[in-house]
């Protein structure tokens, strides 16, 4: 696969405790989905997170967090983190948390 196992296994040991958690192959890489909604995930240069257009901004003035571009385009609402800063447990927390603020405020699938 075009991943980090290891870093997939970070982010598992990060998600462990949440209910709702399903893997799906995405974007080259794993999507975790929560209770239906894509959450994060892991890809060949580092991580994703579905933090929501609201914190975009906020999550962008992170070390290590970029705007998310497929094929040349701004993905709002995810940002791409860089491999290495994905070694950095407070960092990888405050983006968990606001994944999981934006995916709650999201429909029930």
């Amino acid at each position: 696969m075009a991943y980090d196992e290891g870093l997939a296994e970070v982010m598992r040991d990060d998600l462990a405790q949440l209910e709702g958690l399903k893997e799906v192959r995405m974007f080259g890489g794993i999507c975790f989905m929560h209770h239906g909604h894509m959450l994060c995930g892991v890809h060949k240069d580092g991580a994703l997170y579905r933090v929501g257009k609201e914190r975009h901004s906020m999550a962008l003035d992170l070390a290590g967090v970029h705007e998310m571009t497929m094929t040349g385009r701004s993905m709002g609402g995810l940002v791409d983190v860089e491999i290495n800063a994905m070694a950095e447990d407070a960092l990888r927390e405050r983006l968990l948390e606001m994944s999981l603020e934006f995916t709650a405020s999201l429909p029930p699938k």
